[in-house]
């Protein structure tokens, strides 16, 4: 798979999976070609396997780096180490057109890849460690980004940005700051498309340097160990 354009992580939808997940080889030979929600819950039933998904990702690594680091100065996001449940959700979304980001979008409808293909490569990131350099925003703004991240966004995101992937709540500790940033103003202007609701009312209530505050202070967050 091919990317150009950030997957995500960011700031996801709030979505509770309510229909009963498909499994077996049927649901491993499905097509993503026409998405729907129940794709959705086939793809998270599925059983990813890193290894396959290492040999998957190859063509991903022009944007996002061998180590899935991501490209700060392009604001590629760091993929290495995000949820798996994130990985699908975003690039179903993606895919389907409720996440709003075309140039990422003729990559994912590429008709040869399959949902196991999307639940390997996702379990491949999800094993990767956090390594290489986060670009950092303003020290000076890290102890107001940490008041608000603890006001408005650790009920959803987990204290230390850790995220929450059963909600597929993206972990946001240790991403980059230009990232964090564009996608804060991307959601308040509905401009990401599949964001929480709950995010723009926020989001509109904050100054510019508000929100370099909570990029700030996420970027020099560690990144949480694995279980």
């Amino acid at each position: 798979m091919k990317t150009s354009t950030p997957v995500s992580p960011a700031l996801a939808l709030v979505l509770a999976i309510a229909l009963a997940p498909l499994a077996g080889d049927a649901a491993a030979q499905v097509s993503v070609a026409l998405p729907t929600r129940g794709e959705l819950q086939a793809a998270l039933a599925l059983p990813g396997d890193a290894r396959r998904g290492k040999d998957a990702y190859g063509e991903c690594q022009t944007c996002h780096r061998r180590d899935a680091s991501g490209r700060a100065n392009i604001d590629v996001p760091r993929l290495s180490g995000q949820h798996a449940s994130v990985i699908i959700k975003q690039l179903m979304d993606i895919r389907s057109g409720a996440r709003i980001n075309p140039e990422m979008k003729d990559y994912v409808l590429e008709p040869e890849l399959t949902l196991q293909d999307f639940a390997d490569i996702a379990a491949y990131l999800q094993s990767l460690p956090v390594v290489g350099k986060i670009a950092q925003g303003p020290p000076e703004l890290v102890p107001r980004g940490q008041a608000l991240f603890d006001k408005d966004c650790a009920t959803c995101h987990g204290a230390r940005g850790e995220g929450r992937p059963e909600l597929f709540h993206p972990m946001v500790a240790s991403q980059h700051y230009g990232y964090l940033l564009r996608e804060l103003d991307l959601i308040r202007d509905g401009g990401r498309g599949n964001s929480n609701p709950a995010m723009p009312p926020i989001l509109k209530t904050y100054s510019a340097d508000d929100k370099r505050a909570v990029a700030a202070y996420l970027a020099q967050l560690p990144a949480p160990a694995k279980p």
